[in-house]
């Protein structure tokens, strides 16, 4: 997919959902996943352009995992004039040798995204991109459904009054194959989670599930996302 493509699908996206003001500081969540990179040349490219001005930051949670390599990202971070902040912790220490958790995805998340976000306050950011495309929408969806008894995902748009930080999603049009088909295109190194959990959590089992009802049933994706969007859950609007 070529960047052009991605662009019109995230404008779509920051225009639907009103994600951008003028003079907005947008600190960018890389992980260093295809994700991210992606939402990191998107977002640079189109700031260029669009009638809204706002600047962009680059900001990685290091959890403390030994073999984590960050040099391409500083690289791309040059090549594309971006400011990158690496935000050191021991989150991968605590999670798993202190407390040795059964299920370390959520604390690990809930302490990553406190230091993400007192990192982002500290460079005067007043929003953070983060890189859920549409089938995060949907996969999320799904998880509540299954384990939580209840319809619902996560919003485009969400506002943490206790941080007075605006949550925005830029990717939530594209789906996961278009986001793939962009780093292959474009040849971006991207950097393989050390994390120990990774491919053996509950989101894999969901995204490995709807894969296959998507197989099966050519669309079924699509029509969730569709339904989502038509459900009235916080955030959505329909589409027509």
């Amino acid at each position: 997919m070529k960047l052009q493509q991605v662009l019109s699908q995230v404008r779509k996206a920051l225009d639907d959902y009103n994600m951008i003001q003028d003079g907005d500081k947008v600190a960018i969540g890389i992980s260093g996943g295809k994700d991210s990179l992606c939402l990191l040349y998107a977002m640079n490219a189109i700031r260029r352009f669009y009638p809204r001005k706002f600047d962009i930051v680059a900001v990685t949670v290091d959890l403390g995992f030994q073999n984590l390599n960050l040099d391409g990202i500083k690289a791309i971070c040059e090549e594309l004039q971006v400011p990158y902040k690496i935000v050191s912790t021991e989150i991968a220490q605590i999670v798993f040798d202190t407390r040795k958790e059964s299920n370390p995805c959520s604390l690990c998340a809930k302490m990553r995204k406190g230091a993400l976000n007192e990192a982002i306050k500290a460079l005067g950011c007043n929003k953070v991109a983060y890189a859920h495309h549409k089938d995060d929408v949907v996969a999320t969806m799904m998880l509540s459904l299954l384990y939580e008894g209840r319809f619902h995902t996560f919003s485009p748009v969400t506002y943490l009054d206790r941080m007075d930080l605006t949550v925005i999603r830029p990717l939530m049009y594209m789906h996961e194959a278009d986001v793939i088909g962009f780093i292959r295109k474009n040849n971006v190194p991207v950097v393989k989670s050390p994390c120990p959990a990774d491919g053996h959590t509950k989101r894999e089992y969901v995204g490995n599930l709807l894969k296959q009802l998507n197989k099966d049933n050519p669309g079924v994706k699509e029509r969730m996302f569709t339904a989502i969007c038509s459900s009235k859950i916080d955030g959505y609007k329909e589409h027509i």
